[in-house]
Formats: structure tokens, C-alpha cells, sequence
């Protein structure tokens, strides 16, 4: 059985408090990198390993973008080459997306459903929340 993934932008949180009082550019607003509604899907076969690019070319679906997002300096590269995925989103959801893709139960005992997952970036000022779903296909 060969196995997908799915994610899904849920929610993009702010926190302006925080980044007027932690960050060098105090009036970053939201994440630019990603849009509520963004669906990225996720292959592993002998055609397709999207989990070794970081998710280039994954994006099926465009969520609408948000006014008012500012590019920070470690931002720039977003949505570059058809990769969505900052380092600090694809660290918090990699782990989920590799255990899904092998098949293996996302959070166990955790989650009302084992092949789904709610998980956030790093980012504590402006975090965004994704839904990681395992999806069984048959081959």
C-alpha cells in the first residue's frame, strides 16, 4: 500500500506584543510564507519523493494571503521555486510527514484519528498551524 500525506494550513496566529517587544523588525505581521487554505500533498514512490525536497512542488491548493505581510530577512526565500516551506515550519512538521509516508500512525493515542496530526511552527510570534493527514492508497 503506498501512502500520502496531505497538509493543510488551519490558522495563522499573531502576537504583536511579542514581536514589538523581541523582534528587529517589530511590525512583521503575520507569516507571509504560508495562507490559510494552502494544501500541500505529499508523495513517496519509485516516481516521486517529495519528502527529500522539502516539499517543492507539493502545493495543490492556494489559500487566500493575508494584508499587510511584511518580509523579514529570514523570509525572503518563501514561495521561491515553488518551496513554501521555511526551516523553522518544516522542522516542527517533517517528523509527522515521514512517520505518515512510511505509513506508521501519526500520534498515537493523542489524536481522536491516528493518521492526523495538528501541529504549529516554531515561530512564537506569528505561528502558523498545520493538519498533517495520512492518506492509504491503494497501489
Amino acid at each position: 500500500m503506498e501512502h500520502r500525506v496531505k497538509v493543510t494550513v488551519l490558522d495563522k496566529k499573531l502576537f504583536p506584543e511579542l514581536q514589538a517587544q523581541y523582534c528587529a523588525v517589530p511590525d512583521s505581521g503575520k507569516c507571509p510564507c504560508y495562507h490559510v487554505g494552502d494544501e500541500f500533498l505529499f508523495y513517496r514512490n519509485d516516481e516521486r519523493d517529495d519528502f527529500w525536497h522539502m516539499g517543492a512542488g507539493t502545493l495543490v491548493k492556494s489559500g487566500a494571503p493575508d494584508e499587510g505581510c511584511l518580509q523579514s530577512p529570514g523570509t525572503a526565500h518563501c514561495g521561491t521555486e515553488g518551496v513554501p516551506f521555511c526551516s523553522e515550519a518544516w522542522d516542527a512538521i517533517s517528523r509527522y510527514i515521514y512517520t505518515a509516508l512510511q505509513g506508521g500512525s501519526i500520534m498515537h493515542g493523542w489524536m481522536n484519528d491516528d493518521k492526523v496530526m495538528i501541529a504549529c511552527c516554531n515561530d512564537g510570534t506569528r505561528p502558523v498551524i498545520f493538519k498533517i493527514e495520512r492518506i492509504d492508497a491503494d497501489d
